[in-house]
């Protein structure tokens, strides 16, 4: 391992060795061998020797020698981002690769809070190397300190890197990963899929180091030998530990399941349509109070409906769980396509088809594997909750349940992978190569798991050991929701979650509880462990933290609540194996989902009481919402119900019946 010190000025392009600049660095060592329970502790110190002030950004690097290097930046890097596929038609996101062309690069350098963990990992050649330091820094009394002094004025951000061409003095090819005093977002700013900008370099993105001033800060260096890529979440716990900033409770879980869910209930119901409305804005003009935009499951449907039911029946309202009901009901009974034996997607102007909103970023039109699984799923899983808290069985929901899932078990490729798109004329698997129609494979498990009815389980796990060793074993899971033309994400990880779960409830094999905590825990590479410095409204103002809530993808860079769904699952593994760690982050969501809606009126500057939109933005990315002036606002000005289902989802399951009286 080679460490490279680098500084660029302001003012200059190029970053050059930090002598030229005045800059002297001091390294030691002072504890730890290198693992990932106990990294190198090094405190580094930079010393201006110049007469006069240094503004610019200051990097070290970790070097090692180059053969098949993997990167991991918790929430924006995955391997390649899938840098070494075919580009065309794809949406712009960072994309690593040795060619320079946006959105590909050799490199990219990062703000601190584009990352949920502040950590760089690279993985290559069996050995495993990280570094984790700081990801903002604070003044007291003109003192610059790193995150340990938090509770000292905002200072800057730091910044973190990975690089496939480092520069070394050696003639080998060497691979990176790094952090900054300052930042910067190179080659290119990534605001959203549509924007990505090139970001210029000036005093905001500057650290400071006057005359004389000697900063000093400790970094954490991992290197070890292993044979898997899922030890990257060994370096993720370790981090989690060293920079976890829990949530003071704002409302208890009842509290918040009887806020969001009435919110739901009251504002978004469309009585015509027996649905709820995709959005619902803060107007009193019922033309422009609504945007519909109707689907089976996902962003709205049953996805919605399903939480809500739980909801009702745990707050005894019963209105509320005949409108639940009814909606439930309206989708079994109208979005059947007699053709394919599969639900069409998509609702709008009194017709189903797969014409969803999504639609036209498709390659490939017809039925979503996601969606058609997602919608199962959440069909089941309102059988089992009537049948076991109402004493009312729906058999009919299961006739339906099992007719979609007979025809998506032929559909798989050899394989055993389900169809990313199915046929709208025959239900046939059109294209593959997506980790999001796992819910079909969980729609199965869950409805062998519900009935005893076995005849799946030789098929569902072949095809979860595909998903396995092809997924999540390789730490890239890619293709779950339609609208990120198949990039990394962490939604499609939470069918999966589920999947293995009802198989080992059938098993009682270990092994899927090994793989249930892989998966979790590639979920958790994308869910915040500290508190994100916004500065940013509404959520500067309101005591928002994006500790515990989950970054939706490597495409779409904000928070939003569907992890929070997969509350119960995460419960069972921890019941099984007794696993703090997993308790800790289950700790971490539900208390964010505690804190992360209005508790009075217009409390994000918008709506009601319980209203929740999907969008949080913790760093630069996906600040499109203006508030009237003009300026940007971290957040959605709407309530989504299907953000507010997620969090109520995750805390109307097992997990209630846990809850005492009091809590």
């Amino acid at each position: 391992m080679n460490i490279i010190y680098t500084a660029k000025s302001i003012g200059t392009k190029e970053y050059i060795p930090v002598k030229s600049y005045g800059l002297e660095v001091a390294e030691r060592i002072l504890k730890g061998n290198g693992t990932y329970n106990e990294p190198y502790e090094y405190e580094i110190s930079v010393t201006n020797n110049g007469v006069s002030d240094w503004t610019g950004i200051f990097h070290m690097e970790i070097c090692e020698k180059r053969h098949e290097p993997q990167i991991f930046m918790p929430a924006f890097m995955y391997s390649r981002n899938r840098g070494d596929t075919p580009a065309e038609g794809m949406r712009m996101y960072p994309r690593l690769s040795d060619e320079f062309d946006r959105p590909r690069s050799p490199y990219f350098k990062v703000r601190g809070d584009r990352l949920s963990h502040p950590a760089a990992i690279m993985y290559d050649n069996g050995k495993m190397m990280g570094i984790s330091a700081s990801p903002y820094w604070t003044l007291h009394n003109n003192e610059k300190r790193d995150i340990t002094g938090r509770e000292y004025e905002f200072y800057r951000y730091a910044g973190y890197s990975c690089n496939l061409n480092a520069k070394t003095d050696g003639e080998d090819a060497y691979c990176s990963v790094g952090y900054t005093l300052g930042y910067e977002n190179s080659p290119w700013l990534f605001i959203d899929s549509q924007t990505v900008v090139k970001e210029p370099f000036d005093e905001k993105n500057c650290f400071v180091i006057k005359a004389g001033e000697t900063v000093k800060f400790k970094v954490y260096i991992y290197e070890f030998n292993t044979d898997n890529i899922t030890d990257i979440n060994r370096i993720i716990e370790n981090t989690y530990y060293r920079y976890h900033e829990p949530h003071k409770q704002k409302t208890t879980i009842k509290e918040a399941v009887r806020d969001i869910a009435g919110a739901i209930y009251e504002d978004a119901w469309i009585e015509a349509d027996k649905c709820y409305s995709l959005f619902v804005f803060d107007t009193d003009n019922e033309q422009e109070r609504f945007r519909k935009l109707g689907s089976v499951s996902w962003t709205n449907g049953l996805s919605v409906a399903v939480p809500v039911l739980m909801s009702a029946v745990r707050l005894n309202n019963e209105s509320m769980k005949e409108q639940a009901l009814t909606c439930i009901n309206n989708i079994i009974r109208n979005c059947m396509n007699e053709s394919s034996s599969l639900p069409y997607d998509a609702y709008s102007d009194g017709r189903w088809s797969v014409h969803g909103w999504w639609y036209n970023g498709m390659k490939t039109g017809g039925h979503c594997g996601y969606l058609t699984g997602q919608a199962v799923y959440y069909v089941l899983k309102a059988y089992e909750y009537m049948k076991k808290y109402c004493d009312k069985e729906y058999k009919e929901w299961l006739t339906f349940a099992k007719k979609i899932i007979d025809r998506t078990e032929t559909a798989k490729n050899s394989d055993g992978e389900y169809p990313y798109i199915l046929s709208e004329k025959t239900g046939a698997g059109l294209e593959y190569d997506s980790f999001g129609s796992v819910w079909c494979m969980t729609a199965a498990a869950y409805y062998m798991q519900l009935t005893k009815d076995y005849s799946y389980l030789e098929g569902v796990k072949k095809s979860e050991k595909h998903y396995y060793d092809d997924y999540v074993k390789k730490c890239v899971c890619y293709g779950g929701p339609m609208d990120i033309s198949k990039g990394v994400d962490s939604e499609g990880i939470l069918a999966y979650i589920r999947a293995v779960k009802f198989i080992h409830q059938i098993t009682k094999d270990d092994i899927y509880l090994k793989h249930m905590k892989d998966g979790a825990e590639y979920e958790f590479t994308f869910k915040f462990c500290y508190a994100t410095p916004v500065k940013i409204p509404p959520l500067s103002k309101t005591g928002w933290s994006g500790c515990g809530g989950s970054v939706t993808s490597v495409v779409n860079p904000h928070i939003h609540p569907m992890s929070s769904t997969v509350v119960d699952e995460l419960l069972y593994y921890a019941e099984h194996t007794g696993d703090e760690y997993i308790n800790e982050r289950i700790k971490d969501m539900l208390l964010w989902g505690c804190q992360t809606y209005n508790h009075y009126d217009k409390e994000y500057d918008y709506g009601k009481r319980g209203w929740m939109s999907e969008r949080y933005c913790y760093c630069e990315g996906l600040l499109t919402e203006k508030y009237p002036d003009g300026s940007p606002a971290s957040t959605w000005f709407a309530l989504m119900p299907w953000a507010g289902a997620s969090i109520i989802e995750g805390m109307t399951g097992d997990i209630w019946d846990r809850l005492d009286k009091n809590s």
